[in-house]
């Protein structure tokens, strides 16, 4: 059976696929597989019943959520069974499971439960509806608190009944324009325009919105509400039994931004919406925190949160093991006052993404190692679905992995986050790590000042990656011009290793000063870096900004040089940096995140490069490139049409995102290389032109 991208997008159908179609099923042996994760002391360690459980759960998900859900079910001795499209068939959830089918029903696997991780199915009501009545449980909550708190509309009406704090609006469906028109009055700008069945001018707006929200959703009802100005977007999340006890857990990090008491009210909000509609399992209360520490009820998502192992570091539970003995009519053996909060934690979603453009990319990860090896175990968890080989597609969320980081306070937990992100080897596909490294370790995350328009107000033009002032700058290139020196001295090894030496000669042979000059990105003015080795791994290394001592090890097969550094005046630091590619005359290197192309000329080399022509660059104004890998949806244009600048050239399509191609110029149709339905390469050539007569 051959399964498209829409079963696994469609929950209604994806639900009938599981439960009606019969298949063979495929047994893989699992392979023993060390994952990171954290085991915390504050567990709160309760007596349960084992047998009371489930024997086998179906996994109605994929990636790492299928990944994580493996490993609690493992622990608690219950065997698993993936599912997967033809695209997955190879993935490390399907090698993990007991057993991994090709989407079949769920009964023929002889699984008692599924749980539906997050997005998919996770919060399709008809979906749990049709186990219920195919009696498979589901480990979420019931049909109808699901439905119910699933509808914009509907979940604010229940909220405001509930005594949730909501945001002022229309609880109601806002019938046309000129309704649109009279709400607005009435609640005063600025205002929202929501979808209410999903995640300019008012009537602009209106057309916009209920397009958009039909085409995504396949429900053009909106609801309007107040817009809430620099707003923190704060999650609650939840745990509730069967047996009326619900609890609410620390949102995320937790935030510098909210006080005890307005912790504490949020958490008591959330908990009393979710009794209200006899909510059961694992949830998420969202709101938003204006400056003044005013919050408003923003919706509620009736799963498992994506952010999760943050709340799981601070209280030391497994969320996923709660859900699956909640779901197994088991109640919860810890009250409100039994939860203890312990330090601070952060997460960070490793894309396979352009950060600049944040359009997504695919690949093999011809190299991966996560940085758990080169870290405190203790401070660092991957909550990933991927190995080295593993391939990023088209057809799925380009997530690569969930980083979190633990430390006793937040400033401990930013310093491991940094040091995981820098000491993380992904090669074979582009990623955000640049972006994420540069706002955890900008000053205002460092401070706690951001709002929801941290990226729109830090990066106005996009990531660009990041900014080296003299300090940074002077930094990286004495590190270049040791791994310059380093390089040399293994290349020396290598051939007077061959060569019958005296110890005397050999001494004489081998450099121990290099003159060199370093440019970075040619963005810079060649820096005079002079080095002079003090022993096989010190070196003292002299720019116009001062001396350093550096001393790294940098064995030959990674890519990390920890590069420990101490000025004149005794003050240490430890500075990774990652070895990419030998460049021609160079090489490339990550430093705090972002990766820079290092020229490094001798003395002489230096002298003679004034001589040298560069390579004229392409003129891709006259070029329509991908701007992602995806598919050619249309052209718009044939060979010899002369279009004017800004017409629409083509539109391709990745993760159901449709861009528009145009023309940045006048210009004739000289070359058209694709047709719809072809699949292009990120800054694939499309259509060429050429000027006209």
């Amino acid at each position: 059976m051959t399964t498209q991208l829409c079963i696994l997008r469609f929950g209604t159908r994806f639900a009938t696929n599981l439960l009606f179609v019969n298949q063979k099923c495929s047994i893989f042996s699992r392979h023993s597989i060390t994952r990171g994760f954290h085991s915390s002391n504050t567990a709160y360690n309760a007596s349960y019943n084992e047998k009371e459980t489930f024997e086998k759960i179906l996994i109605a998900n994929r990636g790492e959520i299928a990944c994580r859900v493996i490993h609690t079910a493992k622990k608690m001795g219950i065997k698993t069974v993936a599912i997967y499209s033809d695209a997955d068939a190879r993935s490390l959830h399907v090698q993990m499971a007991d057993e991994a089918v090709n989407v079949v029903t769920i009964k023929s696997t002889g699984a008692q439960a599924v749980h539906p991780g997050y997005g998919f199915l996770s919060e399709n009501s008809t979906f749990a509806k049709v186990l219920d009545e195919s009696g498979v449980t589901f480990i979420g909550p019931g049909e109808k608190a699901m439905a119910d708190l699933g509808d914009k509309i509907q979940s604010k009406i229940i909220a405001k009944e509930s005594g949730v704090n909501t945001i002022p609006g229309y609880n109601g469906v806002v019938k046309d324009i000129d309704h649109a028109l009279e709400i607005v009055k009435s609640i005063g700008y600025p205002v929202m325009l929501k979808a209410s069945a999903g995640g300019g001018e008012v009537i602009d707006g209106f057309k916009i919105a209920s397009q958009e929200s039909l085409s995504s959703f396949g429900d053009d009802r909106l609801l309007i509400e107040k817009y809430i100005e620099n707003p923190r977007h704060i999650e609650i999340q939840l745990i509730a039994d069967k047996f009326g006890n619900t609890l609410y857990l620390p949102e995320q990090a937790p935030s510098v931004h909210l006080d005890p008491p307005t912790r504490k009210a949020m958490g008591e909000q959330a908990a009393a919406l979710a009794r209200r509609v006899g909510y059961v399992s694992a949830g998420t209360v969202e709101f938003l925190v204006d400056p003044e520490r005013n919050f408003y009820f923003l919706e509620m998502n009736t799963r498992l949160q994506v952010e999760h192992p943050i709340t799981e570091w601070i209280t030391g539970l497994d969320l996923v093991e709660q859900m699956i003995r909640i779901a197994a009519n088991q109640k919860l053996t810890f009250t409100q006052d039994d939860l203890k909060f312990h330090g601070w934690a952060i997460e960070s979603r490793v894309y396979a993404e352009d950060p600049e453009k944040y359009l997504p990319s695919i690949g093999s990860l011809s190299k991966y190692i996560e940085p758990i090896g080169f870290t405190d175990k203790n401070e660092v968890r991957c909550d990933s679905g991927v190995v080295e080989g593993s391939d990023i597609s088209i057809y799925y969320d380009p997530l690569i992995c969930k980083l979190s980081t633990y430390g006793e306070t937040r400033d401990k937990a930013i310093q491991s986050m940094l040091r995981a992100l820098d000491s993380y080897i992904i090669k074979g596909v582009t990623h955000n790590i640049p972006l994420l490294r540069d706002v955890i370790g900008s000053e205002r995350f460092g401070s706690g000042k951001i709002s929801t328009k941290f990226l729109a107000e830090e990066y106005p033009d996009g990531f660009k990656g990041a900014t080296l002032k003299e300090e940074s700058l002077h930094e990286l290139v004495s590190i270049a011009a040791l791994v310059y020196a380093k390089r040399d001295l293994r290349n020396w090894n290598w051939i007077t290793g061959k060569e019958s030496l005296s110890k005397g000669e050999l001494n004489e042979k081998i450099p121990n000063k290099w003159d060199l000059y370093v440019n970075v990105n040619k963005d810079f003015s060649p820096i005079n870096v002079k080095v002079e080795k003090q022993n096989k791994n010190e070196f003292l290394v002299t720019t116009g900004n001062g001396q350093k001592v550096i001393t790294t090890e940098w064995p030959l097969e990674t890519p990390l040089i920890n590069a420990h550094i101490s000025d004149l005046n005794q003050k240490k630091k430890t500075v990774t940096v990652q070895y990419l590619d030998p460049l021609p005359v160079g090489f490339r290197l990550r430093y705090v995140g972002t990766k820079f192309d290092i020229t490094v000329h001798t003395a002489r080399q230096h002298e003679l490069s004034k001589y040298m022509i560069e390579k004229p660059k392409p003129d891709f104004s006259k070029m329509i490139l991908s701007p992602m890998p995806g598919r050619v949806v249309s052209l718009a244009v044939t060979v010899g049409d002369v279009v004017s600048q800004g017409a629409e050239i083509a539109v391709v399509e990745a993760m159901k995102m449709q861009n528009v191609l145009r023309s940045v110029r006048v210009g004739k149709v000289k070359k058209i290389n694709v047709k719809p339905g072809d699949a292009v390469a990120a800054d694939e050539v499309l259509v060429e032109f050429e000027d006209t007569e």
